[in-house]
């Protein structure tokens, strides 16, 4: 039996793998891209409201509605109200925390004096937003926070600096050898976070504010100098 056999033409193999967008999702570049403009709407419109609002008053309703994002949307970054207050003091201090490594290696005088140099500094910065720093130190009280916040007196980095100024103090002959550096900087976390009850009840202003630190420092050090 005689012709021809035709080979049937072959079909362009299907492409299985269909893009993100085709299948009804979206590029993981795309989506880490919106989070993270999520994540800025929500620390913009949450460090607004705790500097007006102060931290009990402000809700995490309140944040999604001010950043103009769903309720949902937040909780996809943030484990709750004090996680969201912890990334905005972070995010402000982080230019703090640059100033002073900076400034304090030139730092000069008495481990006194050094320390209310630095506190001065601090006030100055918190000066412009002061209610939104008294809404950090109330947060310290949150006992609802999360393990991943990082509320007043639980920043290394402060910590770590104050060590550092007292530290060189015992070397310089300043400091008592055999005090406790760890109560030491306890003792001034704390007189700093007291002192800011004169804002509430005096209105003080940051002069004023580094003027009570003042006093604190001084009897702090009558307490570390050497006998």
């Amino acid at each position: 039996m005689s012709g021809t056999f035709e080979t049937p033409s072959r079909r362009p193999a299907r492409n299985l793998r269909q893009p993100a967008e085709a299948a009804g999702g979206r590029a993981p570049g795309l989506r880490q891209t919106q989070k993270e403009a999520t994540r800025n709407r929500v620390i913009d419109a949450a460090r607004e409201l705790f500097d007006t609002q102060g931290y009990p008053g402000t809700t995490i309703r309140e944040i999604a509605r001010h950043a103009g994002v769903s309720v949902g949307s937040v909780f996809t970054t943030f484990v709750s109200k004090g996680d969201i207050l912890s990334q905005v003091m972070e995010e402000r201090l982080d230019r703090l925390y640059a100033e002073l490594d900076r400034i304090v290696p030139h730092l000069r005088g008495s481990t006194a004096d050094q320390l209310r140099s630095i506190y001065a500094m601090f006030f100055a910065f918190e000066a412009p937003h002061i209610k939104l720093f008294l809404s950090h130190l109330a947060a310290a009280y949150d006992w609802t926070l999360p393990e991943t916040a990082k509320p007043y007196g639980k920043n290394q980095r402060v910590r770590q600096l104050l060590h550092e100024i007292i530290s060189k103090g015992v070397e310089a002959g300043d400091v008592d050898p055999s005090a406790d550096l760890y109560e030491i900087v306890e003792l001034l976390i704390a007189a700093y976070a007291w002192t800011y009850r004169l804002v509430v009840t005096e209105g003080a202003d940051a002069k004023a504010l580094s003027a009570a630190m003042d006093r604190h420092i001084g009897l702090i050090a009558d307490g570390f100098r050497p006998r």
